[in-house]
């Protein structure tokens, strides 16, 4: 395996200020179509399920394509695969905003989706940049900005198509996206390792590729509930059956993707053990409390409109874009096990109370903000101790493992909430029961104190 020479040179303030805000123009990129598809479902006169596919494709994308960034970053050097990713990224964003239909549009998200391999490209940068202590704090930055630009991208969304159209919406962040990556590969120090001898595993990234491709899409069927169980059995044995081939090629291979002994360390499966884990909660979470808003007044809900929705959770995003940057400066100061504690005590505490009291809508939006900021604050510890702690030449497959551990956590806990509403679902108004959002936050609740017996098993200021 090839070794990664660090480079004498530092990052300076304006390569730190670059990357920053390239992180933001692609947070705002990727959030442009949530508040939108409606727009775009009348638009492109699609069916809601054919719209949904705009979002997913992106998801999917960003899934199969982060943890081979991160291996080519790990080999070729973060600042020339980053430029490249940027230039496919840059490519989507055009198609999309030119798009004529939804099959073109759909394309355009697709390519946009490789954007998700920039986070641990950047993590690449930052690591070999920086100091330990200084890289811990500045992965928490540059995810605090990704998340950002979510806010961001929220916010214009329904300005930009009004004022000029949906085009717009893709075009104008486009733009930005291009010219910052510009500046990132003007001013960021070259970080090329030595050149080795060891081939590529392109079997093992083929495979690693396919299985997530198929645990994604089967998640986005089995949620649409139109999958019997006699398929979505299937779906599972494919999965499991891709998986096993991979750890079977991935053992034998003399030069792997992925070192399987890294991932079975101790403090490395606890980390994702528990990214998962809390993501799956924060998914839960970030499903219910915007259907206990829109729920009948009559029912267990408010029955508040789709933007006073968006005005409640817009503290609660806030508040994850700011804990991502306190996670990862709470990790150099206190350790990623203390604020994972500290973080899943806090949700565990909020949700049950949740499960008790919502009787006001205010009391949602609370819930909202605590769960996003201790579950951000945790995962993004628990990343920028990786990213620090795993051999140099393992960190960018380490933290694109771990980004996609997160986006499959949020999935499955957003299918497992749908799930729960399905299964208390109201006979007679076809509206979920107030029961089904008890046992959802309750269910959420204990996760939450159930990973703490995960955090117990990982030990502080042990290197992985």
């Amino acid at each position: 395996m090839s070794e990664t020479v660090l480079s004498p040179v530092r990052m300076g303030r304006p390569s730190i200020a670059a990357l920053g805000v390239l992180a933001l123009a692609l947070g705002t990129l990727q959030a442009v179509v949530d508040p939108a598809l409606p727009l775009l479902q009348r638009e492109l006169e699609v069916s809601p399920a054919e719209g949904a596919l705009v979002a997913n494709a992106f998801l999917i994308t960003g899934a199969v394509v982060a943890p081979v960034a991160g291996k080519l970053g790990d080999r070729y050097g973060g600042r020339r695969v980053l430029s490249g990713l940027m230039a496919v990224v840059v490519a989507g964003g055009l198609l999309a905003s030119l798009a004529p239909n939804l099959p073109v549009l759909l394309l355009g998200q697709v390519l946009q989706g490789v954007m998700v391999g920039a986070l641990p490209l950047s993590f690449i940068l930052v690591r070999t940049h920086l100091p330990a202590g200084r890289s811990q704090a500045m992965i928490g930055v540059v995810l605090a900005l990704f998340t950002g630009g979510g806010i961001v991208g929220t916010a214009v969304a329904g300005p930009i198509s009004a004022a000029l159209s949906w085009h717009w919406m893709f075009a104008l962040p486009t733009l930005a996206v291009t010219v910052t990556a510009a500046v990132v590969a003007r001013l960021m120090p070259d970080d090329r390792p030595v050149p080795s001898d060891d081939a590529i595993d392109w079997l093992g990234a083929a495979l690693l590729s396919a299985t997530l491709l198929a645990l994604m899409l089967g998640l986005v069927v089995v949620t649409s509930g139109d999958l019997p169980p006699l398929a979505a059995a299937g779906v599972a044995v494919v999965v499991a059956a891709l998986a096993a081939a991979w750890v079977r090629v991935e053992r034998r291979s003399a030069s792997p993707m992925v070192d399987l002994g890294m991932l079975a360390r101790p403090v490395m499966r606890n980390a994702y053990a528990l990214t998962f884990v809390i993501t799956a909660v924060l998914g839960m979470v970030a499903f219910l409390i915007p259907q206990l808003f829109a729920a009948p007044a009559g029912g267990p809900g408010f029955g508040i409109t789709t933007t006073d929705i968006g005005l409640l959770l817009l503290p609660g995003v806030i508040a994850g874009a700011v804990s991502d940057s306190v996670g990862g400066f709470a990790a150099r100061r206190f350790g990623s096990r203390a604020v994972v504690t500290a973080g899943m005590l806090v949700t565990a505490a909020t949700l049950i109370g949740l499960a008790i009291v919502h009787t006001d809508a205010w009391q949602l939006a609370v819930a909202r903000v605590l769960v996003a900021f201790a579950a951000g604050a945790g995962t993004t510890a628990l990343l920028a101790s990786t990213a620090t702690t795993v051999e140099t030449a393992d960190t960018g497959i380490a933290t694109s493992l771990l980004v996609v551990t997160r986006v499959v956590g949020i999935a499955l806990g957003a299918q497992l909430g749908g799930a729960m509403l399905s299964a208390w679902t109201d006979p007679v108004t076809g509206h979920p029961s107030e029961s089904a959002f008890v046992a959802g936050f309750a269910a959420a609740s204990l996760v939450a104190a159930l990973s703490l017996l995960i955090v117990r098993g990982t030990k502080p200021g042990v290197r992985a």
